[in-house]
């Protein structure tokens, strides 16, 4: 299928409806109990239920209306189902919490890899919409490689210490901070290393 392009209202709503609906499901549900089957299951539970399906179908919609989805989004809708999975089969809240630390270690570890192989992957899947020199996106890869590894770090230290409502916090509002605050800190590498669209890279 070709590449479609989308408003970007409704990609961002693709991309941000489901983190959103879990947070609003999580407080309407945090303070429940649910009995199925003779089973106790906290609102966490069934909100992650219920995230699982909801990331499936936002990723399908994604790929239906573009005909392109990102290997960065297979990669965490994969882990969501195996660690949302785990969480909800064996009622047990602690595996979801470290699916970020997961998401962020295998991204680290594939840009990683590629660094010692002497290339950049983040050009690869970003250059369409961030063209620059080599130089830049290998230095770019190496501080998007770090971010990661703080990132999972962080994740660990918050979900092992503090509340579930700290850690949903966190999850919906400090990592879309952070990853906003991480790039616009990059505006003087994008400035200096940046390319226009027919420029050879240098």
């Amino acid at each position: 299928m070709a590449e479609k392009q989308i408003s970007h209202g409704v990609k961002l709503a693709l991309d941000m409806g489901p983190i959103a609906a879990f947070f609003v499901g999580y407080i309407v549900m945090r303070n429940r109990v649910f009995n199925i089957g003779g089973t106790e299951y906290s609102g966490f539970i069934l909100v992650t239920a219920a995230f699982i399906p909801l990331l499936a179908f936002t990723t399908f919609l994604l790929w239906r209306l573009t005909g392109k989805v990102s290997k960065m989004q297979l990669v965490t809708l994969v882990l969501v189902v195996i660690f949302g999975g785990l969480t909800v089969w064996l009622n047990d809240e602690r595996f979801f919490k470290m699916k970020p630390t997961m998401i962020y270690t295998v991204f680290a570890g594939i840009l990683g890899f590629g660094l010692l192989r002497g290339q950049s992957y983040l050009q690869l899947v970003m250059e369409e919409v961030l063209p620059m020199t080599r130089e830049g996106w290998m230095i770019l890869t190496r501080r998007v490689t770090m971010f990661f590894v703080a990132l999972a770090v962080l994740n660990e230290v918050i979900w092992r210490n503090f509340s579930t409502d700290a850690w949903v916090n966190f999850k919906t509002f400090g990592l879309t901070l952070g990853v906003f605050a991480f790039f616009m800190a990059q505006s003087r590498l994008f400035q200096t290393h940046g390319l226009e669209p027919d420029d050879p890279d240098t």
